[in-house]
């Protein structure tokens, strides 16, 4: 049984994580450290950083869907290719060697932050898609949601850059859609998590009322400010999610 005051602290991890996840994705850059650190085991630290943090991507999500920044009936399809690609992804987790991504990941993730350091179309109005939306979305929700049941670090930041470089949408509306497709992917992942009974549910209830508070934070904010805010948190995650991957795995 964890101290009370460790409870309290893994609270407050929550709405930071919760903030940063809504705004820019990586909010597993904070809450898994911040698991392992109050003493969970690995597996154990997964299982709770997954049901915790499906609630803070689930305010986020609605929040940017009440604003009107998402559109649900036109993601039905890349939901449903995200939901099968993740459930497929969490299967093969076991059976196959992901020692590759640990290199390739961390590329992957600073080519994400020259594009949004360097790109001009990262802006807070639409523009013009290179990529038919009913045709490759849902091509790119199987891939990610495959990508997140695997191996996971960096779905966020690799969704961002799929929907403003390919689809042409503002930062805002870019991170809204983000937030649904990875919500989905996160809980279907989270189902495997549950049946294996790897969660710690006093630890993510706790977190889970932080998250609360920090995604609709974040959705506010990323709302209101846009571009201004999206960009460079996008850029801090991805950098700080290529050292993490490459320096202290």
């Amino acid at each position: 049984m964890l101290d009370l005051w460790v409870l309290v602290l893994l609270g407050g991890v929550g709405v930071v994580a919760g903030f940063v996840d809504a705004v820019a994705g990586g909010g597993g850059l904070i809450t898994i450290p911040a698991l392992l650190a109050a003493g969970l085991p690995p597996v154990g630290a997964l299982a709770t950083n997954k049901a915790q943090s499906v609630v803070g991507t689930t305010m986020a999500a609605w929040t940017y869907w009440r604003k009107g920044y998402v559109s649900l009936r036109s993601l039905v399809p890349a939901i449903i290719a995200a939901a099968i690609g993740s459930l497929l992804g969490a299967v093969l987790l076991t059976r196959i060697d992901t020692s590759a991504l640990d290199i390739a990941v961390p590329v992957a993730v600073i080519a994400v932050a020259l594009y949004f350091s360097f790109s001009p179309s990262i802006r807070d109005i639409d523009g013009s898609p290179r990529l038919g939306w009913k045709q490759w979305l849902p091509v790119f929700g199987f891939l990610l949601g495959f990508y997140d049941g695997v191996f996971g670090p960096g779905t966020g930041s690799f969704l961002l850059l799929v929907f403003v470089a390919l689809f042409g949408l503002s930062a805002a509306r870019a991170s809204a859609n983000t937030k649904i497709l990875n919500l989905v992917s996160n809980l279907a992942a989270l189902i495997f998590f549950i049946f294996s009974g790897e969660v710690v549910w006093m630890v993510a209830a706790v977190m889970a009322v932080g998250q609360i508070f920090g995604g609709y934070l974040g959705a506010v904010t990323g709302i209101r400010f846009g571009a201004r805010i999206i960009r460079p948190l996008v850029i801090v995650v991805s950098v700080t999610l290529a050292i993490k991957l490459l320096f202290f795995p």
